[in-house]
């Protein structure tokens, strides 16, 4: 399996620290937030990974690579655990640069190539998922259903004017998808189903963006047309996914994300539990 990481953006939310540091290598307490993207990707089984990178991005090429000079001193020193933690991903990256930032559908057309005739799996890194892994979800679906499949939410009683909704119906974790609507209007949404930063695109979605990327004239170019007309044909599901999200996109939800990490780690968890306590009190 194939799998695309979206990762060009320019991340204003966080400015100052975004004007040096790439957002995907904030940090949820000691890895950079990309690595939750990657390790839940390759314990899916995902072997071959694109990045979509932009200009001030290259530090995302050295997370990849392998420290030479750190390993050496940890081998000296019999530092085993140190040098595992030091170890790049387990898994073949290649890179594509977006030179303007004009929307994640034209992010997605660098990947054609890269996919060939293959599913890919793509991920936002602004969604992290713990308790059980996202793109293993996605991938049960596909080898189920043979569509494309869009990750969900159920956000029953919730206000889900800021997201996009599906308009999807059905009973269990895989359900038919007819369109996703952006941001409908409260009373408007067509379900309380909304879609995360996850997706597991078949290879037909890519004459559909090519098509809709020839009649685009101006602003930022986005797949939800594309995928409307898949969902017309028939070839679009949502997988209802069990896995907690962490919204990390703003400063709050990095924040939050950490505590909640931190508050699993047995390393740092009582100690963590005992300051929160005293500093709320």
């Amino acid at each position: 399996m194939k799998g695309v990481i979206i990762a060009a953006g320019y991340g204003t939310r966080f400015l100052p620290v975004t004007r040096c540091v790439p957002k995907e290598m904030l940090p949820i307490v000691d890895r950079p937030s990309i690595d939750f993207v990657v390790q839940e990707m390759v314990d899916a089984g995902v072997t071959q990974l694109l990045i979509v990178t932009s200009r001030r991005k290259r530090v995302l090429d050295d997370w990849f690579d392998r420290d030479v000079e750190l390993d050496t001193v940890f081998e000296r020193e019999g530092a085993d655990a140190k040098l595992a933690k030091a170890r790049p991903p387990e898994v073949e990256v290649t890179y594509a640069r977006q030179t303007e930032m004009r929307g994640a559908g034209h992010a997605l057309l660098l990947a054609e190539a890269f996919a060939g005739d293959d599913p890919i799996v793509v991920a936002y890194p602004d969604d992290l998922f713990t308790g059980s892994n996202c793109t293993a979800e996605l991938i049960a679906a596909y080898e189920q259903t043979g569509c494309t499949v869009l990750s969900a939410q159920d956000l029953t009683g919730e206000d889900v004017s800021r997201y996009g909704v599906l308009d999807a119906e059905g009973d269990g974790d895989v359900v038919p998808v007819r369109g996703i609507v952006e941001k409908p209007a409260r009373g408007t949404e067509p379900s309380h189903l909304i879609s995360l930063g996850r997706y597991l695109y078949t290879p037909d979605l890519f004459p559909l963006l090519r098509e809709g990327w020839k009649a685009h004239t101006e602003g930022e170019f986005y797949q939800q047309d594309a995928i409307n007309t898949l969902a017309g044909q028939g070839r679009v599901v949502a997988r209802v996914v069990s896995a907690r999200r962490w919204d990390t996109g703003a400063p709050l939800g990095l924040l939050k994300a950490n505590i909640e990490h931190a508050l699993g780690r047995d390393d740092m968890a009582d100690e963590l539990r005992a300051w929160l306590k005293q500093t709320l009190a």
